[in-house]
């Protein structure tokens, strides 16, 4: 059963971290090198449901996986940071899924319109800001989630 519980842990913090770097430094920025930002907006709305709710389902794993790890004794210190970050990576992915993209979703066709209202631009130009210091704070502390378990899930 443990060694399950280590496998599962393993793929789904591998597929949260790799979801994250993949979309911030190679998916994003080609879309809005490529198409106009109307046309790489849709896109990457199209893209968010699917990216937080993978964020979603493989925090849920961590999170469990990292208090199994707490519970079994070694390293407790460890995966105890361990599991704050974990729970800091999914508070923010559930934020940015469950908050902040509805709004922005409302938003972002308005943006694009001619007769644009300055207040739905500046507003949606918040929630970006919002989404990728949210998006920073679960790469950062994923990395963080993956020193400890090199460190600690030695064979």
């Amino acid at each position: 059963m443990f060694a399950f519980v280590k496998w599962l842990y393993l793929v789904a913090l591998i597929v949260w971290v790799g979801e994250v770097v993949f979309f911030s430094f190679v998916g994003a920025p080609s879309l809005f090198r490529t198409f106009t930002a109307p046309e790489a907006g849709r896109a990457v709305g199209a893209i968010f449901p699917i990216y937080y709710r993978v964020g979603y389902a493989c925090g849920v794993v961590v999170l469990f996986a990292s208090v199994v790890f707490l519970g079994a004794g070694a390293a407790r210190l460890w995966w105890g940071v361990h599991t704050v970050l974990v729970a800091i990576m999914l508070a923010a992915t559930l934020y940015a899924g469950l908050a902040v993209l509805p709004r922005a979703t409302v938003l972002r066709p308005q943006i694009h319109e001619a007769t644009a209202a300055a207040e739905a631009k500046a507003e949606f130009d918040h929630l970006h800001a919002l989404a990728v210091r949210l998006n920073a704070l679960v790469l950062f502390c994923g990395i963080g989630a993956t020193i400890i378990t090199a460190a600690r899930l030695r064979p």
